[in-house]
């Protein structure tokens, strides 16, 4: 898990201040009116980040696996990140990740098994150490679609 810190740390460093370059115009823009524009995918992205920290520390103290999910379409409209300054989103994002890799990298290893459900309608149970990797994975899938082919 400490590899999954680090590699989350770097990448939140380097792509915060890339995300800072990127012209308020371009990040606001909407390619089709049902698609997100940049600055939402970021906002999606801080989404993630609340609702997976939530999950490693239920998924810790919780008797039963803990059912973390989340509308992503609700959850960016109703955050209304299309309105939200720039900065204040990278920040955002910026201090939830760091928030994230502390909480992982001190994590016992005796935790890494413990599970949570991410199932909608059916449990799916996953641990917290595959949650860490997915949670990367997803991170890249979003940064390429936000500075293509960067990852």
């Amino acid at each position: 898990m400490d590899a999954v810190a680090t590699e989350l740390l770097q990448l939140v460093h380097v792509f915060a201040d890339r995300l800072r370059e990127v012209p308020e115009h371009d990040f606001t823009h909407k390619p089709l009116p049902t698609k997100w524009s940049k600055k939402e995918t970021l906002g999606h992205l801080c989404d993630s980040a609340h609702n997976n920290l939530r999950r490693f520390i239920c998924a810790q103290y919780e008797n039963i696996p803990p059912n973390i999910v989340y509308d992503q379409d609700q959850w960016v409209a109703l955050q209304g990140y299309q309105e939200v300054p720039q900065e204040e989103l990278i920040l955002l994002w910026k201090l939830l990740n760091d928030r994230m890799a502390h909480l992982i990298s001190t994590m016992s290893p005796t935790r890494y098994a413990l599970t949570c459900n991410t199932g909608k309608n059916t449990p799916t149970l996953h641990t917290l150490e595959w949650l860490a990797s997915d949670y990367i994975r997803h991170l890249k899938h979003h940064l390429n679609q936000i500075f293509p082919g960067a990852l």
